[in-house]
């Protein structure tokens, strides 16, 4: 990730900052991206202030060797070719870093991911120190700047800086760091750290702790002295080590003496006020040796308490863990689908700790967190939108622009008119879009369906097999109702008087179904479906070769948040349950056998031998295959972006909800992935017991990716991961929160 490094002590310095060099070098060491801005001199003690009518200037330091006092200032910043690493110094406070660092310099390496402000030279433990600090003020600048924060502060207890020790107390840091990144807590701005430079610090005990209240005793913080001006890093230095705080006050009782301040506060306040507060605090688990690791700043709810265990060696960051027990949440799982209700449970209980999450029967409010996975309706949308750091669901309330047809049309054109190098420019079809009552109206329907009218034209005169041909599809209905093939005006007109002739003598309008299911074809109430689309029908499609059946890809995709995108790489190829015939040779009335051209296995009569079979066990060339799934990760998340941003109206992510989608793709014969539709609540069951593994699949990376960052466990340790399975297409900010 980009780590934005802020402290308050300024550029390395033996005598004042001799542990920022090294943090730099481990992070990037571990692989991280690291920008670096300090203020040009000592900056303690200043809090999260800002010089108000002070021009901030830079210059531009260049480090040298590790631990040494040896990198060099510079007015004027590298040419780019030196390939030089290079620091910015300003004439600032830590909070102005901070913000100099994430708005001014530093956009080609890409958004900052974190701030870290430190390493502090010396503790900032309770909160006498804390409430002073510059390296907790520039964490906190930070986090009101809308980024995650980490003050790292070393508490030395020895003059000497031994490198080895430092160099101990910075990978420890970075490991911290690491882990508290990919663990963050709900409801925290920052973190504080403390380290103490001991030998072996690595493997010493890491507590999660509080701050201790304490104050100052009698007297004041500032000495009198003659007028002179100190060295800022030497005064600091005596401060930390110690050796200030003489206090000195005037007999004088009447009129004023002209007189100079220093700052030069009694620390022994600090150590008294810890002596006397005893365990459980801040200040005294840096006193004992042990490495505290801060959940809070003052009044911010501690994410845990107790020990955090970390490993002596550099783990993978998903194998750190919390010694205490993970955080539990309640579960209701009621899919309303026999077939995919307990492959849930089972993902739930294989990718989570024992006792992570007890299972309930009702879904009633409750101030514990709680997983709601269910039937859209039934899904507790008002609760989640007041409740969105305790609730997770598992659908959006509203995402028309994807599993509407005719809005999915409408978002892949918004999409390509901006951007007309998009995948989707090539790979989904352009649609026209009508709205229609009565097949007498037909006329007026597609005077703008521009692209069908243009079609109807160049039709004209032609044999069947020479023509353009479309597909009809109605924008609300599902399991393939309603489509028809057609390529001239009058067939298109027959399809609708035809529905018309077929629809039941009956004025119930509040029907639930529109579709006869008897075998003998189906009937659609123009009226009560209203819109349509039409697209230019994909011929000839792509066929395996010995096997003449027109097939389409369904692939599952996992929306997260706001928003990441998730393409499950296991996918189906479902098969149509006839040879493949071109669309002339098909009627287009009502009921004509489209069993050719429909793949959908719901309409194959319980005929699904060979229907549905695995994606990478067809028997292409890797190389086809993987070109095609590539596209459809591209294409899958263009019009998840393209929804999310063009389209913020009928599809608004929220940060308590993920949502699993069935996405088709035909492939056409030059192999090109074509987008046919979106599906909510895609039927598992095509699947069938065959391929039920592959389900299950799916739902252990729902788990991994969905439920255990939204409740910040960790996920079980076992042989299903989903890292290689679940691939991720579209990280986006949709600023939802």
């Amino acid at each position: 990730m980009h780590i934005l490094v802020v402290n308050d002590d300024g550029p390395p310095s033996n005598k004042s900052s001799p542990y920022v060099h090294s943090l730099v070098k481990s992070l990037q060491d571990a692989g991280h991206i690291v920008s670096v801005v300090l203020p040009n001199q000592q900056r303690s003690w200043i809090g999260k202030a800002h010089m108000i009518g002070q021009t901030v200037k830079p210059t531009y330091f260049r480090p040298g060797s590790l631990h040494n006092d040896d990198g060099t200032v510079h007015s004027r910043p590298s040419p780019a070719s030196a390939n030089q690493e290079e620091w910015i110094l300003v004439s600032g406070t830590p909070a102005s870093c901070v913000q100099i660092g994430l708005y001014h310099y530093f956009q080609d390496k890409g958004p900052v991911d974190l701030v870290v402000s430190g390493p502090n030279y010396g503790r900032n433990s309770t909160a006498i120190f804390s409430l002073s600090s510059g390296t907790i003020g520039g964490a906190l600048e930070a986090a009101v700047c809308k980024r995650k924060a980490i003050a790292i502060s070393y508490a030395f207890f020895s003059r000497i800086h031994d490198p080895e020790i430092i160099a101990g107390a910075s990978k420890l840091s970075v490991k911290l760091i690491d882990y508290l990144y990919n663990n963050w807590g709900k409801d925290v701005d920052l973190y504080t750290v403390n380290v103490p430079l001991v030998e072996n610090v690595e493997n010493k005990q890491i507590f999660w702790t509080k701050m201790l209240q304490n104050y100052w005793g009698h007297g004041s913080c500032f000495e009198e002295i003659q007028d002179e001006d100190g060295d800022p890093e030497d005064e600091e230095q005596k401060i930390r080590e110690g050796e200030g705080a003489v206090e000195s006050r005037s007999d004088e009782t009447s009129g004023h003496k002209h007189k100079h301040f220093k700052w030069s506060p009694n620390l022994s306040d600090v150590y008294k006020s810890v002596e006397e507060a005893g365990p459980g605090n801040d200040g005294w688990i840096v006193k004992e040796g042990v490495t505290p690791l801060k959940a809070n700043f003052m009044h911010a709810a501690a994410s845990t308490e107790g020990e955090l265990k970390l490993p002596s060696s550099t783990p993978p960051l998903e194998k750190l863990s919390l010694s205490s027990e993970s955080p539990s949440f309640l579960a209701h799982v009621n899919y309303e689908d026999p077939y995919v209700q307990p492959l849930i449970l089972s993902a739930l209980a294989e990718r989570l700790p024992p006792g992570t999450f007890t299972h309930v029967e009702s879904s009633a409010e409750s101030t514990e967190p709680i997983l709601h996975i269910g039937a859209y309706e039934s899904l507790p949308f008002e609760q989640a939108l007041s409740s969105s750091e305790n609730l997770l669901v598992n659908a959006y309330i509203i995402r028309k622009a994807l599993i509407r047809k005719h809005y999915l049309s409408t978002t892949a054109f918004n999409w390509i008119t901006k951007n007309p190098s998009s995948i989707l420019s090539t790979n989904i079809k352009p649609a026209c879009e009508f709205e229609l009552d009565y097949a007498e109206f037909l006329d007026d329907a597609l005077v703008e369906a521009w692209e069908l009218q243009t079609a109807f034209q160049k039709n004209e005169g032609r044999d069947a097999e020479d023509r353009e041909w479309w597909i009809l599809k109605p924008g609300m209905s599902d399991r393939g109702q309603g489509i028809r093939l057609f390529s001239t005006e009058e067939e298109l007109q027959t399809i609708f008087e035809e529905w018309e002739a077929d629809q039941p003598d009956s004025d119930d309008e509040d029907s639930e179904s529109a579709v006869k299911e008897d075998g003998d074809g189906d009937y659609i109430v123009t009226s009560h479906l209203r819109h349509f689309i039409a697209q230019p029908y994909i011929h000839p499609p792509f066929l395996i070769p010995g096997d003449p059946r027109k097939f389409h890809i369904r692939t599952y995709v996992l929306a997260v948040g706001s928003l990441k995108v998730y393409v499950y790489k296991p996918m189906l190829a479902l098969f149509a349950s006839k040879p493949y015939v071109p669309p002339w040779e098909t009627t287009a009335s009502s009921s004509g056998d489209l069993s050719s051209h429909l793949t959908n296995t719901c309409l194959q009569n319980g005929q699904h031998d060979g229907s549905v079979q695995e994606f990478w066990s067809l028997p292409l060339d890797s190389s086809q295959k993987t070109d095609i799934f590539d596209q459809i990760c591209q294409a899958t998340g263009e019009i998840f972006e393209a929804a999310a941003k063009g389209m913020m109206i009928h599809f608004q992510t929220l940060p308590n909800a993920f949502e699993v989608f069935g996405l088709d793709y035909l492939v056409d014969s030059n192999g090109r992935a074509m987008l046919l539709e979106v599906n909510a609540f895609p039927d598992f069951k095509q699947t069938g017991d065959e391929l039920k593994s592959l389900i299950a699949g799916l739902w252990r990376g729902v788990v991994d990716k969905a439920v255990v960052p939204f409740f910040g466990i960790e996920g079980q340790e076992n042989s299903h991961r989903s890292e290689d399975s679940m691939v991720l297409v579209r990280d986006l900010d949709m600023g939802r929160r």
